[in-house]
């Protein structure tokens, strides 16, 4: 009986399938790279640094059942975008899996942010994910198994979190337009998969920009970030990813926190702006305008709570290790 369920449930195979990760470099897309290429896929990993591509295709070809390469490309360049999609197409003999991951993550006040702040956070992540699709759809429609299009939004998208409201902005129109394609595609056989992840210890603290105050902006991010009850490992986030994009789920949402939330703001969303409210209270003010990354940010500024940072950021610092978030130059 068991044994039958279980042939009922199982995810189908992927094996030999081609998949195409954009933010493929380090984070979150390595580890979604690595885990298709676990199932033996045929990885092709997308980022703008060709030598953090370079980490990147060593690190997720270990283990792996498929080949994995790089190829460097800024999804922000719509005329890029389609020339590579078309290339790995050639090269692959057509493209049966996208993950339109590649993005960035601005924190701090809105104000201190302003117009330009809310201007890359859109660039970046929704017109890199629009640009994603629409150079990946053709090759999807053409997909003997029926193509698959995931795009990785946030619980920002469902529940608006105070200093993150750029970034909160880009990912809902990411989870706009996934809705939107998951209805057109369906008529030519591509699914299309919303994911909206919470917190995840990615070491992505090194990677964000920081507004405002950035010494405390930084100190809180980082801190909360790692935590275990508030934040998910990244590898488990991406063996979720991958098994509700194999299943053809139409949303995965991720981590506790981020369930509540979002039923929270369907349900209460009165009390979840109340809520919304007082954590904003207690986040630092700051107007200064210039962001600067969490690296340059650890290793200039002095952020406050040091001791207790490196106890409640333990696992995200580990993350950063193992996930190619730290900046290194090459020899």
């Amino acid at each position: 009986m068991t044994r039958a369920r279980d042939a009922l449930t199982a995810a189908p195979d992927i094996g030999g399938l081609t998949a195409v990760v954009t933010g493929g470099s380090r984070g979150l897309g390595l580890l979604l790279g690595r885990r298709f290429a676990q199932h033996g896929c045929r990885v092709v990993l997308l980022a703008r640094d060709a030598a953090e591509l370079d980490r990147a295709v060593r690190l997720a070809g270990r283990s792996a059942r498929g080949p994995v390469r790089g190829v460097v490309c800024d999804v922000r360049d719509g005329a890029a975008v389609r020339d590579r999609f078309a290339e790995i197409a050639a090269d692959e003999g057509g493209i049966d899996i996208v993950v339109a991951n590649a993005g960035i993550i601005q924190v701090g006040p809105a104000v201190a942010l302003g117009p330009d702040g809310f201007r890359e956070a859109l660039d970046s992540v929704f017109t890199g994910a629009l640009h994603t699709s629409l150079a990946a759809l053709p090759h999807l429609r053409r997909s003997p198994v029926g193509g698959r299009l995931g795009l990785i939004g946030s619980v920002g998208a469902l529940v608006p979190v105070p200093h993150l409201v750029p970034y909160s902005c880009a990912k809902s129109a990411v989870g706009a337009l996934a809705a939107g394609l998951r209805a057109e595609e369906a008529a030519h056989g591509v699914t299309v998969t919303a994911v909206h992840p919470g917190l995840m210890r990615t070491g992505s603290h090194l990677q964000a920009y920081f507004g405002g105050d950035r010494r405390r902006e930084y100190a809180w991010f980082s801190a909360l970030a790692g935590l275990p009850l508030l934040s998910m490992g990244a590898e488990r986030a991406a063996d979720r990813i991958v098994a509700g994009m194999r299943r053809r789920r139409p949303r995965i949402v991720l981590t506790p926190a981020a369930r509540l939330g979002a039923v929270a703001g369907g349900v209460a969303p009165v009390t979840t702006g109340r809520l919304m409210a007082a954590v904003a209270r207690a986040l630092p003010r700051g107007d200064a305008p210039a962001t600067v990354t969490g690296a340059e940010v650890a290793a200039d500024d002095q952020p406050p709570a040091p001791r207790l940072r490196a106890v409640l950021g333990t696992l995200n610092e580990r993350a950063a290790d193992r996930f190619n978030e730290r900046t290194r130059k090459d020899g």
